[in-house]
């Protein structure tokens, strides 16, 4: 079955470009031309991605995707932003997309994104069944589920993945090259900071103390480790 993919973006060639692009690769597409109309569609319809633009009319895409997320929906969300301050991307992740690309883009980078997206965001059918804890946090893999004291976390898709991630290897020495290959599945560059913004943002959300992390710790000059308990 064909991945169906939500196209937020109000420039009508870059939409319409696009478009033609994925569903050229086998995707269905579905479009939306502002921030209302988009918001809407993410939250009523069954997508496997979304490409969401920050500059929106209606609303903008930093309040679509965070109140997409407050919905409940963890589909997958590819930002894309004319903005090149890192303050925009980390905003974007913080609120819970999934990954950035600053215009103007590649179209074979976009493709390799939103490839590594899908493949990484299992169905339910497919996900392991294993429960993990540590300390007051329980996470429920089969139902994507974390609570912290007994009260549920909202984790975006990557950052659940990378949790999954680290438990699976826990007390493994992971490289941001390694965690990007089997995470995001695509090579580092030597500017990105996409594995140490998740990072920081699973230890604001599952930490008792983002600064003196008990669990996800940083390993220098070698990169991270989740203790072993």
């Amino acid at each position: 079955m064909s991945k169906k993919i939500l196209i937020i973006e109000d420039e009508p060639g870059l939409r319409l470009t696009l478009g033609d692009r994925l569903r050229s690769e086998g995707y269905e597409v579905d479009t939306a031309s502002d921030g209302l109309e988009g918001e809407a569609k993410a939250t009523t319809g069954s997508f496997d991605l979304i490409l969401l633009d920050v500059m929106l009319p209606g609303k903008g895409g930093f309040d679509v995707c965070r109140d997409v997320r407050q919905h409940g929906t963890t589909t997958p969300i590819l930002m894309l932003t004319a903005r090149g301050q890192t303050i925009d991307k980390v905003l974007g992740l913080k609120i819970g997309a999934d990954d950035y690309l600053t215009k103007p883009f590649e179209t074979m980078e976009l493709l390799a994104r939103v490839e590594a997206l899908l493949r990484r965001n299992a169905s339910p059918a497919a996900a392991s069944s294993a429960n993990y804890s540590f300390g007051d946090v329980k996470v429920d893999v089969r139902r994507t589920e974390v609570r912290k004291g007994g009260e549920e976390i909202s984790l975006s898709a990557k950052e659940f993945q990378l949790l999954k991630y680290f438990l699976e290897h826990r007390g493994d020495t992971l490289s941001r090259d390694v965690l990007l290959h089997e995470v995001w599945d695509y090579d580092s560059t030597p500017t990105t900071r996409t594995v140490d913004v998740h990072i920081a943002w699973l230890r604001q959300k599952l930490e008792e103390s983002a600064k003196q992390p008990r669990w996800i710790l940083t390993v220098h000059g070698m990169g991270y480790k989740f203790a072993e308990g």
